[in-house]
């Protein structure tokens, strides 16, 4: 008997040294754009590191790349996507990758239908949404790559593949494609976790609007996605403050766990660059409430472009270096 309850207790310590880590990460997707254009960046001693690298050294133990359809300068598409992957696994970073079903940026305000799908019936752009789904995850799994995570869509608060797929306009259709390439990346890798994200994780309603929606229709996902943005909150007066911000977005993640017995990430995030100080509280606190008050509902957090500077005030670096903003995005502490 006490060989028995030893062999369980052991089993059980396996399994706990084997839970899955708290995923902290960021989307690096202007990577290729940054090395096109010849900028370089360096750690916070001045040293030179690639991009990957710098994610690695700053304690990321995970990097999300976008994709478009068809860009015009060749940028975040399937194949610039499917080597910058590669550079990321070669470093141990698990990968997730977000579709954006456009040629350009897709975003609440705008999901343009690529060019070569604009005359499409809406069961011939299901089975091109399906393809290009197949086609990117499949030029990964060439290279050996596993992909952890598949986002079907970016920030589809308002559904994608406007007209043809919007939400408000025609839900049905929505759901159909997002079961389109629901199935499609589950074909490439069966276990990857399909996520289904919207904007402006302090909002409870469009949530429930876009996944109730989904329920309706028979359209499956495995993970809820959220960008938590204080930022952008407080300029569309949808908050008044960080702080009220990081409590409706718990709150938000507890709730939608209820209803929907679905975990979530905070896929995108990121704090205005100019308030470093304030940047880094703001991270710590989000990932740590995150992390720790959700009943282990949140599974990560991805921090958006970090490396981004000028009209975009979002990023977390200054002069090429990365600010404090960041220090809590260390995994190993």
């Amino acid at each position: 008997m006490r060989k028995f309850l030893f062999a369980i207790m052991l089993a059980v310590s396996f399994n706990c040294l084997q839970a899955e880590p708290y995923w902290l990460g960021a989307d690096v997707s202007g990577t290729s754009m940054l090395e096109k254009l010849g900028v370089k960046l360096y750690n916070v001693a001045g040293e030179e590191r690639d991009n990957f690298t710098l994610m690695k050294e700053l304690g990321m133990n995970a990097i999300r790349l976008r994709v478009w359809v068809n860009p015009k300068d060749g940028l975040c598409s399937p194949e610039d996507v499917a080597q910058m992957a590669e550079r990321a696994h070669r470093l141990g970073l698990e990968i997730m990758i977000d579709f954006h079903y456009s040629d350009y940026w897709a975003d609440p305000g705008k999901q343009f239908i690529p060019k070569q799908w604009e005359t499409m019936s809406y069961e011939e752009m299901k089975a091109a949404l399906a393809e290009h789904t197949r086609h990117t995850l499949s030029l990964i799994k060439q290279r050996g790559i596993d992909v952890r995570w598949v986002q079907i869509g970016n920030e589809t608060t308002n559904g994608f593949l406007w007209p043809m797929g919007n939400a408000h306009e025609n839900m049905e259709h929505y759901a159909g494609l997002t079961q389109a390439g629901y199935l499609a990346a589950k074909e490439v890798y069966p276990a990857t976790t399909c996520i289904v994200h919207v904007d402006c994780g302090s909002d409870i309603y469009r949530y429930i609007n876009i996944f109730d929606g989904l329920k309706r229709y028979g359209a499956q996902w495995d993970m809820i996605g959220m960008s938590v943005y204080p930022y952008w909150d407080q300029k569309e007066h949808l908050t008044a403050s960080d702080e009220e911000t990081l409590n409706k977005v718990i709150a938000n993640i507890r709730t939608l766990h209820a209803l929907y017995d679905t975990p979530l990430m905070i896929v995108e995030t990121g704090y205005d660059v100019t308030h470093p100080e304030e940047g880094r509280d703001f991270m710590q606190r989000l990932i740590t409430l995150s992390r720790d008050n959700t009943d282990g509902a949140c599974r990560g957090v991805f921090y958006w472009a970090p490396e981004a500077e000028g009209p975009y005030p979002l990023g977390a670096f200054k002069d090429h270096r990365p600010t404090v903003i960041l220090d809590p995005f260390n995994s190993t502490r």
